[in-house]
């Protein structure tokens, strides 16, 4: 299960609750963990190199 299949899941309007009994290895922690992910990527700038 990767954080985009999460963050995707909870986009299209699944809730945590609905994630987790879907996926029952799944913990919170782990829904936690991929928001956080998907906001640290969306922060990321990507900047040209330098020649």
């Amino acid at each position: 299960m990767t954080a985009g299949t999460i963050v995707g899941m909870l986009a299209a309007g699944k809730t945590s609750a609905d994630i987790l009994a879907a996926y029952p290895y799944l913990e919170p922690d782990d829904i936690n963990a991929a928001l956080a992910y998907a906001a640290w990527r969306a922060e990321e700038v990507e900047l040209p190199l330098a020649q």
